[in-house]
């Protein structure tokens, strides 16, 4: 497993990516590139107003059209480099995304068969589908961005003081009290509030699925949404959750959106003070222009940097629970496989299991034995372990202690496979796959012959039931 807690979002991320993750590099670069000559028409259209306050029209014509073409020529130039950068990018977000679904899926069909018990497809679904794609739009679309959005930053930061650092003084006073109010909102306690705001939503999504796959119940019996509970209460929690969260951020939201867009409260006071005190009035307006122009880059690029923030602390969440639904340690482990034992008899020695989420064992100290040929009944009140005795037999779990042996062999030295070709069960709560009720039994044995299908039927009691249906054994379940 390529679980690596201890290392950074961006490393573990990077594990993910194969040979794709060279490209990341590449589409940094273009990012960079890209964003650089982004500005430069601004710094054209500066040129261009220039020349129109410094040269009458006939001499600032010609200049005025080679400016023209300059900002086209590096329009273009941007536009290339940034799709260049988000293919690249895309191509590798491609891949991690692919290889995360794949490699805990692969990790998923090892787990005991217990995991599908407290797991069910929806929060499944939840945890592997959705955090893949929130791992592909950092990768994909705020990685680049980062780079790009820092390197505006940094070159506007540095052309605010290159062309008059007394403007350029007057800028840094609402672009600290934007980034004072950024850490505010995007501070130590943020990656609190975004695993809250991820299992909350985990949860209800979750119960969503299960929602719907129940429509046919709630259609039957005319229940309603409140009829599903966990649904409702899930839906409750979240909008409580959204409300609060969104209240916190109300003042420090408010106060960073007029700081961003205050530039120009500043900076013209400033340039008319500096026209007052003896300051050309041509050099201070053009430069007051200029600055006009490119300030509110400032709030584009924190604004990349927000949601760049959020995204890896989104994508670390989301990769961490990927690794932690299919963490190695839940997965069944035979050392050395033995092989079927000749006789069938069960014995359970001095067996005792506790589930995780409970705080006093299911089992304690059983002893069993059941010979082989022999059916045995387990009597008793709900929730008094009787299911989790027979699951314990097929390594639903691994006991917390003692042994469970089949002819005399531990089932923890039975590799799976061997194990589940000689037992059967039947679940308390069954399920049909959305094809044909021949397929679903081909499901126990794909290699069985139709004399053999038609012996299951026949022990399970349900020849008068296929009898019934549109298309006998090959009626589609789910089509209607």
């Amino acid at each position: 497993m390529k679980s690596q807690k201890q290392s950074s979002t961006l490393a573990r991320l990077r594990s993910y990516m194969g040979k794709k993750g060279v490209l990341m590099p590449f589409s940094i670069t273009f990012s960079v590139l890209g964003n650089i000559l982004g500005m430069l028409p601004f710094v054209c259209v500066w040129l261009i107003i220039r020349a129109l306050f410094t040269q009458d029209l006939a001499a600032s014509g010609s200049d005025i059209v080679r400016y023209a073409w300059w900002a086209f020529g590096f329009s273009i130039l941007f536009i290339l480099c940034y799709f260049t950068s988000l293919m690249l990018s895309h191509l590798a977000a491609f891949r991690l995304e692919r290889n995360l679904r794949y490699e805990a899926m692969q990790r998923a069909v090892r787990m005991p068969l217990g995991f599908f018990t407290r797991n069910t497809t929806g929060k499944m679904r939840k945890v592997i589908d959705d955090n893949a794609g929130i791992v592909h739009t950092f990768v994909a679309h705020q990685l680049p961005d980062l780079a790009g959005g820092l390197t505006v930053f940094v070159a506007t930061l540095v052309l605010m003081f290159v062309f008059d650092w007394r403007l350029g003084l007057a800028c840094l006073v609402p672009l600290l009290i934007a980034f004072a109010q950024f850490y505010r909102m995007m501070g130590k306690d943020y990656g609190a509030t975004m695993q809250q705001y991820m299992t909350s939503l985990e949860a209800m999504n979750t119960e969503a699925v299960e929602y719907v796959r129940g429509i046919p119940v709630v259609k039957v019996f005319q229940q309603t949404v409140y009829s599903f509970k966990r649904l409702y209460d899930s839906i409750m929690a979240y909008n409580k959750w959204v409300k609060e969260y969104a209240a916190s951020m109300c003042k420090a939201m408010s106060i960073y959106t007029v700081a961003i867009n205050g530039f120009a409260f500043l900076l013209v006071p400033a340039a008319i003070i500096l026209i007052l005190i003896g300051g050309s009035w041509q050099e201070i307006t053009l430069n007051l222009i200029f600055y006009v122009l490119i300030t509110p880059f400032f709030g584009q690029c924190i604004m990349k940097l927000m949601y760049v923030v959020d995204g890896y602390r989104q994508a670390g969440e989301a990769v961490g629970r990927i690794e932690a639904l299919t963490d190695e340690r839940q997965q069944l482990q035979t050392p050395r496989p033995l092989t079927m034992p000749d006789t069938y008899d069960i014995c359970f020695k001095q067996v005792s299991f506790r589930y995780d989420d409970a705080s006093k064992e299911a089992l304690s100290d059983v002893d069993l034995s059941i010979p082989q040929g022999k059916t045995v009944a387990l009597v008793g009140a709900s929730g008094s372990g009787k299911t989790t005795l027979a699951r314990l037999i097929a390594r639903f779990w691994d006991a917390g202690s003692g042994k469970v042996t089949i002819g005399g062999v531990d089932v923890k030295q039975l590799h799976p496979d061997e194990l589940m070709r000689h037992i059967s069960f039947v679940f308390q709560n069954t399920e049909l796959f959305k094809t044909s009720i021949r397929e679903n039994i081909l499901y126990g044995k794909p290699d069985a012959a139709p004399g053999e299908i038609d012996r299951a039927v026949e022990l399970a009691q349900c020849r008068d039931i296929i009898g019934k249906l549109p298309a006998g054994i090959d009626t589609k379940i789910g089509t209607e």
